[in-house]
């Protein structure tokens, strides 16, 4: 995907990358995690009651002009933008969480990229529990340890995925795709549900999400998570608290 203000330059900037831009797994698997480790998983805008733009300009200029992060479309949507830049060949894909207790449809977006001539799940925007490296796409049902945590990439069929992660000691799944290519439009009535829908999680309440080397920091709700070595502490954080925790934690500041 390209957006006419998106530089290489401008995105190294907002994620503090000051590596090279060669195109082999360990570059690009380290601009992921510079990217991850810097821009948040949040829908904050969704709790100020508004639809998330997927105009890639608006995009760009929300996540690197105004330091703010987003949920799956925006921050692999950026991700996708430097790929392009780079020269990286891959494809959007449509996934369906399997995190909740009925079926839903495929509202989750990832990128399968081809990177040293293999393919590989790409993913930026899945919360808490998404994957943290790249995920090569023949290597199936073995736990591939990313930092502290465990996935493992099932094949269902011939062309279906199936992505687990360990929690609490039991694989759980989180979310299954295939590899049919997805073009950007095609997410616009997901993104429409996702912003609008009350059953939605993005909807219900508050998410934050920004991971680290050693883990990750989740405000959910009136709760904030801090995960250190697979170690888990949490605290109460009152509403009148919530701005300086968003500006101190995350970087963020709530849209008005």
């Amino acid at each position: 995907m390209k957006a006419e203000n998106f530089t290489l330059e401008k995105y190294f900037n907002r994620i503090g990358y000051k590596g090279s831009t060669k195109t082999d797994i360990a570059t690009v698997t380290d601009i992921m995690r510079c990217q991850l480790f810097s821009i948040p998983f949040e829908n904050l805008d969704v709790q100020a009651g508004k639809i998330v733009s997927l105009i890639p300009e608006e995009i760009v200029d929300k996540i690197l002009s105004h330091k703010r992060g987003g949920y799956c479309y925006e921050v692999n949507g950026l991700f996708s933008m430097a790929l392009h830049e780079l020269g990286v060949p891959y494809t959007f894909v449509a996934a369906r969480p399997m995190n909740y207790p009925v079926r839903r449809p495929k509202t989750h977006m990832a990128i399968v990229a081809e990177v040293d001539g293999k393919k590989w799940l790409f993913d930026l925007g899945f919360g808490s529990n998404g994957i943290r490296k790249p995920m090569q796409l023949n290597v199936y049902d073995v736990e591939v340890i990313q930092d502290a945590d465990l996935f493992m990439l099932s094949r269902i069929n011939e062309n279906k995925y199936l992505l687990k992660t360990l929690i609490e000691g039991e694989w759980a799944n989180q979310y299954e795709f295939d590899l049919y290519p997805q073009e950007w439009i095609d997410f616009v009535p997901a993104n429409h549900l996702n912003s609008t829908h009350p059953d939605t999680i993005f909807v219900k309440k508050l998410l934050v999400v920004l991971h680290n080397p050693t883990g990750k920091t989740i405000l959910i709700g009136d709760t904030l998570k801090t995960v250190v070595n697979g170690e888990t502490t949490q605290q109460f954080i009152a509403i009148e608290n919530r701005a300086a925790i968003l500006a101190s934690t995350f970087g963020l500041v709530a849209p008005q």
